[in-house]
């Protein structure tokens, strides 16, 4: 099963990383779903909701005031300023 390696960075930490299965998030050109074997892209991410999906299909969801998303040989880095980590959970 392919998979995508996701890494979530704030200004001052790394927030998370890990194997995931599906992305989620809100560009300035609207809603992405990246999925294994995704196009290179380079997006610019509004403030709102990120969500990852793991292996397992355990979902942890997390807040960003903006930022980018970079997806390149199912390597998914997002960097924003800031990330509200209580929100990193698993639903």
């Amino acid at each position: 099963m392919s998979s995508l390696k996701v890494e979530m960075v704030a200004a001052d930490r790394k927030v998370w990383e890990g194997e995931a299965k599906f992305v989620r998030a809100r560009s300035i050109s609207g809603e992405l779903g990246i999925l294994p074997g995704h196009t290179p892209l380079l997006g610019v991410l509004v403030e709102g909701e990120v969500s990852i999906e793991s292996l397992e299909g355990e979902r942890r969801t997390v807040m960003v005031d903006g930022g980018f998303l970079s997806v390149d040989s199912d390597v998914v880095t997002i960097v924003a300023e800031h990330v509200d980590a209580s929100s990193l959970q698993a639903n």
